[in-house]
């Protein structure tokens, strides 16, 4: 993944601004998912780097923010 870091989409993402439906249908890039992919895969094998394991740190926090927004954005989208 180039220069940009997984998790940064996620960060563009709400800061371009955001409804519920948005949310709901928010999905990562290939990239991003393909870099997570590798990330994990590296870190049950071979390791990362300090760098590499706070990169993924970051992303879990933020998927895990996600997924919670999503639960709620498919309650309002529901009541509309």
């Amino acid at each position: 993944m180039s220069t940009m870091r997984a998790y940064e989409e996620i960060i563009d993402f709400i800061a371009a601004g955001t409804n519920p439906e948005s949310i709901v249908a928010y999905q990562p890039s290939k990239a991003a998912k393909d870099r997570v992919a590798d990330l994990i895969f590296r870190e049950k094998t071979e390791g990362l780097s300090d760098d590499e394991k706070s990169e993924l740190d970051h992303y879990m926090q933020l998927e895990h923010i996600m997924r919670l927004a999503k639960a709620r954005a498919h309650q309002y989208v529901a009541h509309e």
